[in-house]
């Protein structure tokens, strides 16, 4: 018997790579989407060939096993509570939510209607990360010190005009690209972050847009390790990528370079008046959406939770308290 997923919103660029990483999973039925926005859902429906559903509610009448939530940043608790109530497993995309207080409410919801929560974050899955990871947990490495870290990317503006709505994004580029990094970091040291300090302007795209564009944040693990993260919207509109994610980390054994999207070709064409990157490796959507899926039908703990994002937006909501006052800030965390 197929495994029924759906897909609540494409609001997110992302939800156009899942819905092809779904129907590449043997014995998944996608059966359909979902969105609020007519015009939008209409396209995408025509697009990838699958049933519309008029609203979320008549989605979940169709008892999915599970969604995946596309939404824009501010209208995942809500839809999250929705999916719940009705018993579907939820794959949310990052960052989880836009306030600890969402997080940790999404959180408790998932856990108390018995459905699974994972966060979006595909470098988990990424082949690079992973290698690196296993030889760290070998000892290959030796003591990790410290990382220097970058998720840059370009103004994410020209995909969805949302991203740089700070009422729907909940901020700028440290919203958007810091919550990856934390949590690359806390995946493989095993340790939670103490200290928060970072800075931010719109240095880049002054004129077009109303939050940050450049940031970076600094972060104190409680294990003692320290590290940077440039988060900045820095790339411009003809890089060959719309982002990317690095980072050197240095260890008692020496300083190893990870980045995550080397598995490419560069491409010229004489069509575009630019380069791209065709990528040649292994897809880290493919195979988180492929987790999601195993997680429900083996009824198992994800290798991603909810509570992993909830982690990851707590440096977040520190990071912009720190922009403001100036200091750095110390993490309190609340039982669940």
């Amino acid at each position: 018997m197929s495994l029924k997923i759906g897909i609540v919103s494409f609001a997110h660029l992302h939800a156009e790579a899942y819905i092809q990483n779904l129907r590449a999973v043997d014995g998944v039925e996608v059966i359909g989407l979902a969105d609020d926005d007519e015009q939008r859902a209409e396209h995408f429906a025509r697009l990838f060939g699958v049933h519309r559903f008029r609203t979320y509610e008549e989605l979940l009448d169709a008892h999915p096993e599970g969604v995946i939530i596309c939404s824009e940043n501010s209208r995942h608790l809500p839809l999250v509570k929705m999916a719940a109530e009705a018993g579907a497993h939820v794959l949310c995309e990052k960052p989880l939510a836009t306030t600890v207080q969402d997080a940790e409410e999404m959180v408790r919801i998932c856990h108390q209607a018995g459905v699974l929560l994972m966060t979006a974050f595909p470098m988990r899955f990424s082949t690079p990360l992973l290698e690196v990871k296993a030889r760290l947990d070998a000892g290959e490495l030796g003591q990790v010190y410290c990382f220097n870290s970058s998720n840059q990317g370009e103004l994410p503006k020209k995909h969805r005009a949302w991203f740089v709505d700070r009422a729907r994004a909940g901020g700028g580029a440290i919203m958007d690209h810091t919550v990856h990094l934390v949590d690359v970091m806390r995946w493989y040291l095993g340790s939670e972050v103490r200290e928060v300090y970072a800075v931010a302007n719109r240095i880049f795209h002054a004129d077009e847009v109303e939050v940050e564009t450049g940031g970076v944040v600094w972060v104190t693990f409680e294990n003692g390790v320290f590290a940077t993260i440039d988060c900045s919207w820095s790339r411009p509109p003809y890089w060959p990528s719309w982002g990317g994610l690095s980072f050197e980390m240095v260890t008692s054994r020496g300083a190893v370079w990870v980045d995550a999207f080397r598995q490419n070709l560069t491409v010229f064409t004489h069509a575009l008046q630019r380069p791209y990157w065709a990528f040649w490796g292994s897809d880290p959507n493919q195979a988180m959406i492929e987790d999601f899926v195993q997680a429900i039908r083996d009824q198992r703990p994800l290798r991603v939770s909810g509570e992993d994002g909830l982690r990851a937006v707590e440096v977040v909501e520190a990071a912009y308290q720190s922009v403001s006052s100036g200091q750095p800030v110390r993490l309190h965390r609340r039982p669940l």
